[in-house]
């Protein structure tokens, strides 16, 4: 095995796959954002959740990251958050009796209303659901419309016979999330204007009865028609509210909650400001990079003002992150190291090679290869990546020296390796992985020899095969 020494960390875990031009498109997304967890292994580039779809791109996207989130996150959450509120229970406790008393009091039929009521012994939600939720752009582009349809069943029981009548209520409650700045300059995602509209109300009788109890359902139909609306207002709005805000700091504790293991470094995030987008809501973020003792050792919080949003690609979600914060990270994780390989021990047939290659150089310094010949690899820059027209490739200057035992203090002769590789990027479990492909020796430089001038590109299939074996392997 290759004796490694180390200057730096081990191996980076980041994902995403690349599409047009400088920019990364989503190549995963899943219905629903795990719960972010930090993950144990030093080699991982943890991220803040599962399958984010997550983008790299230039100098146009202004903050360092942006998650963003699609129409159907934002259904999702906001559904199981009226589930964790009890919103149906809410329903089936709407004092529809009341209502319809309190609409009519006053009024100038008070007295036929109380002489229908006195028939319905008892009105009550008997099933409630809330049908799948709508969320649609207004037509700002800045603001986004909630829409609860809600589906009921309500019965009732009336002296004149024992059937229990029973109506078919639907009916619709609407809100609005926006952004809102405070005298700070604060922004916060708020919901507001909740309501119910007569324009989404409709109300039936679900069987038919006798001419009488129809009649009577009927009467009871037309007091349900505005008192219905105010009470799904006054009930189940601030339930929709609270779940709202739930769903919220949600969302915000996603992108903070979870520090980035960058070997004794992390990467930490910080929410700025939401922003809506048409139908997306995009979560701002600042970051920064912080060392072992808690010192920032990067900061990213660039101005927001020039704001350039990153599109989701027709996927639920995103992560899209600016190209230097991921050469940042790929910094802390790959720093300049140093590997040693035992050449004829690991890689025998490399060996073979290097020594014909020597040979048309030098026959006297060919056969002062011994069994204990030396490879040095020596990283001189941590790698740079690359971004342009959809191919993402990973720039590194790399320092090769052969030594011809294991007991020579001075080198045979030192390339200097100008190199690039392709930038893979996939996802594994909740992990964003960066794999780095295929080396090549882009550029050869002899920089010092004690075998005399030679061209080194007569070493170049050398070179690319111990990169090829050696390096790569140990990065990744």
């Amino acid at each position: 095995m290759p004796q490694v020494t180390r200057r730096g960390g081990p191996g980076l875990g980041l994902s995403a796959q690349l599409t047009g031009p400088s920019m990364l498109t989503p190549g995963c997304a899943m219905g629903h954002l795990p719960t972010p967890k930090k993950m144990a292994s030093p080699r991982t580039f943890t991220f803040l959740c599962g399958l984010l779809a997550a983008n790299l791109v230039g100098a146009t996207l202004s903050p360092p990251a942006v998650l963003s989130l699609g129409p159907e996150v934002i259904k999702q959450r906001l559904t199981q958050k009226l589930k964790d509120h009890d919103a149906i229970n809410t329903l089936r406790q709407l004092p529809l009796l009341s209502a319809m008393k309190k609409e009519s009091a006053g009024g100038i039929f008070s007295s036929l209303v109380r002489s229908i009521l006195k028939h319905i012994i008892r009105l009550k939600v008997t099933s409630a659901s809330i049908l799948q939720l709508q969320v649609q752009p207004l037509h700002d582009g800045r603001e986004l419309m909630i829409n609860v349809p809600l589906d009921m069943v309500a019965g009732f029981n009336t002296p004149l016979v024992k059937t229990i009548v029973e109506l078919h209520m639907e009916v619709e409650a609407q809100a609005i999330i926006h952004v809102e700045t405070s005298e700070r300059d604060h922004s916060r995602l708020v919901l507001s204007d909740c309501s119910s509209t007569h324009g989404r109300l409709r109300i039936s009788l679900l069987h038919k009865h006798s001419f009488l109890l129809n009649s009577l359902a009927d009467k009871v139909i037309s007091l349900l028609v505005p008192a219905l609306p105010k009470l799904v207002k006054s009930e189940l709005c601030p339930v929709i509210k609270a779940a709202f805000e739930d769903m919220r700091e949600d969302l915000l504790n996603l992108t903070m909650a979870v520090p980035v293991s960058l070997n004794s470094d992390h990467l930490e995030f910080d929410f700025m400001s939401p922003a809506i987008d048409h139908n997306v809501v995009h979560l701002i973020l600042g970051a920064k990079l912080v060392d072992s003792e808690g010192k920032v050792t990067k900061l990213f919080n660039d101005s927001v003002d020039s704001l350039n949003l990153p599109s989701l690609y027709h996927s639920p979600f995103s992560l899209t992150m600016r190209k230097d914060m991921v050469n940042a990270a790929v910094a802390a994780l790959l720093p300049p190291e140093e590997i040693i390989v035992l050449l004829d021990y690991v890689l025998p047939e490399t060996a073979r090679r290097l020594k014909s290659s020597i040979k048309v150089i030098s026959e006297k310094a060919a056969n002062q290869l011994g069994r204990t010949q030396i490879v040095k690899i020596l990283t001189q820059e941590t790698p740079e990546l690359l971004v342009d027209q959809g191919n993402a490739k990973v720039a590194q200057l790399i320092m090769l020296e052969v030594f011809a035992t294991s007991e020579a203090y001075r080198p045979f002769f030192t390339l200097g390796i100008e190199a690039t590789s392709e930038a893979q990027f996939y996802s594994r479990g909740d992990l964003l992985m960066l794999n780095f492909n295929k080396i090549s020796s882009d550029q050869i430089h002899l920089m010092n020899s004690a075998i005399g001038l030679f061209n080194p590109e007569l070493l170049k299939d050398f070179t690319t095969k111990i990169l090829a074996s050696v390096l790569l392997p140990n990065e990744n």
